[in-house]
């Protein structure tokens, strides 16, 4: 199929076709893959063995760009391999490369063949001649996309020839965190240097471009709320009552309930009381960040979602009653969910923003054909705003089919990667016709065009913003903003507005640099982040390294109990931290099985494990080779105590002692009589 570029596209693609590193800059539905596909074409027709891998940074948009743009215009005279987490080819990545033209796969699966050491898998950078990077502002930090970039980088400034050609399509790098010109501009000129790429728009087809994508109507739908809010207050007071239980001795430093910062001191303070070894303090911050939960929830849908949610979690900490801290904490709930009912089944009490919110959807989805998607923070508050809708009277008799979509997962409340591919196809189709979406739909996902788009209860940054008006590409659509008047939504919303007037002018500032300015100015933050990755590759060396395995003690989180040594635990499959200490069995306790949406060569899943003391959770078993099941830990579920004192961490690859790898045959000799 002949690929027919816009006059604003042919003009974005010129540097990229005269084999120059460029980044594509265009607005959600402006056509940046369309016009890498025909960077593609040109490419594998006139460079001799050409070699092209489109990088995504989302399952799901393997797929889709296989099927809705790189297949129809290329499949004919080239092989194209499409390769995802759940692909069988994935394991022969290295093969599937050797005998295609183009691979479309996830950032995650070309750093994986960078590094490995199997045949099969290994790639090298200098196999491909053209790297395509979508969503290409991800390239910075600690992500994937930085990752490959920075060796790119380093093999350049070792001298290194043959090195790929990088076209990266964003529809904003963002100002990354910067208030002002030079800050934004620096910070265009770091996401140039990680892709080693310059920056390109259309200069000459402006009035082209806004036709084929216009801006959505922009409304603050803006609640005056000046509600007692009972319901809020009630659960206020029992939240003091636990803080004057916990802070005998001492003053706590927590700040205004319900927010955001109130959530992070109190994950704080339990981390500061699991290193002490403090289980009143550390049980009363968990309980504590519940009902700072519950009083989000009710400041964005119904007091009954909140209540609900709360007692989910109080009739799993019954069961696992330890002593008179949690007596103490289930006893505050017991004694007030009725009252709490009471004020939750009262209307006079609900949330006035969903007064706003169904009266924005029946306005806008009078026209039968109408498509939305209201965005919303958190995964749980998708499902209750789901609920509200189906239950809803008045959005039901305007024909709304709603429902949600979240990122994959195998945790509470994500979807598999089949559910969201069902649920996007369903949208497509008209069958269902309002997605109510957490930032999974902000960017990258072939969605139809939306007459309204909603952001609910939400604070996110420009770039987020900016992905999702794009997806109000209808004709008269509307992007509307439902927020408390002066709350901080609508503060963030319009702050966000100056950011992305603050993003354009930093890239007409980096644009209008001359070559010789930007060519220095991007060199020396490529030494510099060179110099910094060398000395923090050394420092978490050095961190790697602090203690002896058999020097760190594992606690449970919930309970403190010793279980097990740094010395008991071995990586497999380069992820799995397993313990292949056979006492550990007395320590936990087996549930429910587990099922995987994938499957794997060599291991699978088996049941959920939990602290035999707490009902603590802390993983499940895995089966390898189908002979020996092993416990597989998460290292969040426990403090980590050394000579220095307790700690926890968030990932494994933030312990501070060597895991060795898991030897099968060893294993075996040591633990079974095979004579």
């Amino acid at each position: 199929m002949e690929i027919s570029l816009r006059t604003y596209q042919e003009e974005v693609v010129q540097a990229a076709l005269k084999g120059k590193n460029s980044i594509i800059w265009l607005p959600t539905g402006g056509g940046k893959t369309r016009a890498a596909v025909y960077v593609a074409k040109r490419h594998l027709e006139t460079k001799p063995n050409a070699k092209v891998a489109v990088l995504v940074n989302k399952v799901h948009l393997v797929d889709q760009h296989n099927s809705k743009e790189f297949q129809p215009y290329l499949g004919d005279i080239v092989k194209i391999a499409a390769i995802s987490g759940d692909s069988l080819e994935k394991d022969f990545f290295g093969l599937v490369v050797r005998d295609s033209d183009l691979v479309i796969c996830t950032a995650q699966i070309l750093e994986n063949a960078l590094i490995s050491k199997e045949e099969s898998k290994k790639v090298e950078l200098t196999d491909f001649t053209l790297l395509i990077i979508d969503e290409c502002h991800h390239t910075h930090k600690e992500g994937v996309y930085n990752k490959i970039m920075a060796r790119y980088v380093n093999m350049k400034m070792k001298g290194q020839r043959n090195l790929p050609q990088i076209l990266g399509l964003t529809a904003s790098p963002g100002t990354g965190g910067a208030r002002s010109l030079d800050g934004a501009v620096d910070h265009v000129l770091q996401i140039c240097a990680n892709l080693d790429s310059v920056i390109v728009s259309t200069k000459n087809y402006i009035p082209e471009l806004k036709n084929v994508v216009p801006k959505p109507k922009k409304r603050y739908d803006i609640v005056n709320e000046n509600r007692l809010d009972p319901f809020g207050r009630h659960l206020k007071r029992m939240m003091s009552l636990i803080h004057e239980y916990m802070s005998s001795g001492q003053t706590l430093s927590l700040r205004e309930m319900g927010t955001q910062e109130y959530e992070a001191d109190v994950v704080e303070l339990e981390k500061i009381a699991v290193g002490q070894e403090n289980r009143l303090l550390a049980q009363c911050a968990l309980h504590l960040r519940k009902y700072n939960d519950a009083l989000l929830i009710t400041d964005t849908v119904r007091m009954e979602d909140a209540l609900r949610l709360l007692g989910e979690f109080y009739n799993t900490e019954q069961n696992n009653a330890l002593d008179t801290t949690d007596i103490f904490l289930s006893g505050i709930f017991q004694e007030n969910v009725v009252e709490l009912w009471e004020l939750a089944s009262d209307p006079e009490n609900e949330n006035p923003k969903l007064a706003q919110l169904q009266c924005t959807l029946v306005e806008q989805f009078q026209d039968k054909n109408s498509r939305g998607i209201i965005f919303v923070k958190t995964r749980v508050g998708t499902h209750c705003l789901n609920d509200w809708v189906h239950t809803n009277q008045e959005l039901q008799r305007n024909n709304i089919h709603a429902a949600v979509l979240v990122g994959a997962g195998t945790g509470p409340n994500h979807m598999t990667q089949r559910e969201q591919k069902d649920t996007i196809q369903k949208f497509r189709d008209g069958t269902l016709n309002l997605l109510i979406s957490t930032t999974v739909a902000e960017e990258g996902l072939d969605i139809p065009e939306c007459n309204v788009v909603i952001r609910y209860g939400l604070l996110t940054n420009e770039i987020a913003q900016q992905q999702a008006s794009g997806r109000a590409r209808a004709k008269d659509s509307v992007y509307s903003v439902v927020a408390k008047a002066g709350g901080r939504e609508e503060r963030k919303e319009r702050t966000n507005e100056y950011l992305e007037d603050l993003t354009s002018k930093a890239i007409d500032k980096v644009q209008s640099m001359g070559p010789r300015e930007f060519d220095m100015r991007t060199n020396d933050l490529q030494k510099a982040t060179v110099a910094v990755r060398a000395l923090e590759a050394m420092k978490r060396e050095e961190k790697r390294l602090r203690f002896s395995p058999n020097e760190v003690q594992f606690l449970c989180r919930s309970c403190f109990t010793p279980v097990a040594h740094g010395d008991d635990i071995r990586i497999v499959n380069d992820t799995q931290h397993v313990n292949i200490n056979s006492e550990f069995k007395r320590y936990y306790k087996t549930g429910g099985q587990v099922y995987l949406e994938r499957t794997f060569e060599d291991w699978e899943p088996g049941r959920t494990i939990s602290c035999a003391k707490c009902g603590k959770d802390w993983g499940y078993e895995i089966k390898l080779r189908k002979t020996i099941v092993l416990p597989c830990l998460k290292i969040k579920s426990f403090s980590l105590k050394t000579a220095e004192g307790s700690r926890t961490v968030k990932q494994w690859k933030q312990v501070e002692f060597q895991v060795k790898e898991f030897e099968f045959v060893k294993y075996v000799s040591e633990n079974f009589d095979l004579e």
